[in-house]
């Protein structure tokens, strides 16, 4: 068996649902629509992707000795908020325990068994909090394409997958790259956004989307936001909820880790508000939904109230 063969069998031994590799290349158009989206201003207050431009549209400019990248995706899918939740709403992906965490170290496990085919390779593991265009790789690794909402859609397992890229120092076999939009004429994501986030087909304006606006803004919620939130207090899954390959192909996942936290889907809205901040460390504890704090939870149930 080849050595691409090899990790890729590997990785799916570790529960990766989906495996790809491409070769490492430096792409005009890339660093060209990222900084037309930059200039644009579609990325809000968040500074860390326009402070790291270069090494997002470069890969080299990140690792220089790139030669391949392996992508891999986890179906993530344990249902619709509307399965669980009455009076308010969680986006799916934040309800079990934070996938940045159990993506790297399964990344982390199979560089390690990289590592022990030959002593010469070496690697660096990415999840999204690394400046590299997941997505983009994830497409030229074949495991998908790049829908109208901008998220990377599966045939397998439509939109619901963590990604995850190990960019490695040597060459191997490349998959072909997921060249077909099968989005086709549908135009189901742009019209459900409530803000109209989706800006064009392709192009997502974050300060219009109530994902960034309950995670990522620290400061108010502008108040253009009022009665389009549709009960989301973080993140929002409206444009994965309607889409039809979601539809068609979602599963739930074996990853017990993604599945949701008791008290989430058990508690009335209040029993969050009401927290302290030791009672919200203890039953947030290794949860996406950290990033956002307690009081910017607060903040966004305020906002869905008054």
């Amino acid at each position: 068996m080849n050595l691409s063969n090899l990790i890729k069998n590997r990785a799916y031994e570790l529960g990766f649902s989906k495996v790809g590799i491409a070769k490492a290349k430096f792409y005009e158009t890339e660093e060209y629509n990222l900084n037309q989206w930059l200039d644009n201003g579609f990325h809000g207050t968040m500074k860390w992707i326009e402070n790291r431009k270069e090494e997002k549209s470069n890969l080299f400019k990140y690792y220089p000795n790139a030669k391949s990248v392996i992508s891999v995706a986890i179906n993530y899918f344990s249902g619709r908020s509307a399965d669980y939740f009455k009076d308010y709403k969680i986006s799916n992906y934040a309800w079990g325990d934070d996938y940045h965490d159990l993506v790297k170290t399964k990344l982390f496990q199979l560089l390690d068994f990289i590592k022990k085919i030959d002593t010469s390779y070496n690697g660096i593991c990415c999840v999204d909090t690394s400046p590299i265009s997941e997505k983009l790789w994830a497409q030229r690794a074949g495991l998908g394409w790049i829908g109208k909402h901008t998220n990377l859609i599966t045939k397998e397992f439509g939109t619901w997958v963590f990604l995850g890229e190990i960019i490695t120092d040597f060459e191997m076999d490349y998959d072909i790259s997921f060249k077909t939009d099968l989005c086709g004429l549908c135009t189901a994501c742009i019209e459900a956004c409530p803000t109209n986030a989706i800006v064009e087909e392709y192009q997502l304006d974050a300060n219009k989307c109530i994902s960034y606006q309950t995670i990522e803004n620290r400061n108010d919620i502008p108040l253009d936001f009022k009665d389009k939130m549709n009960n989301w207090i973080y993140g929002c899954d409206i444009c994965q909820d309607v889409c039809p390959w979601n539809h068609r192909f979602e599963e739930i996942t074996n990853e017990t880790a993604f599945h949701p936290r008791d008290f989430l889907v058990s508690k009335k809205i209040n029993y969050i508000y009401n927290m302290s901040q030791e009672k919200y460390s203890a039953l947030f504890k290794n949860s996406a939904m950290k990033r956002t704090k307690l009081k910017g939870l607060k903040r966004n149930i305020d906002f869905l109230r008054n």
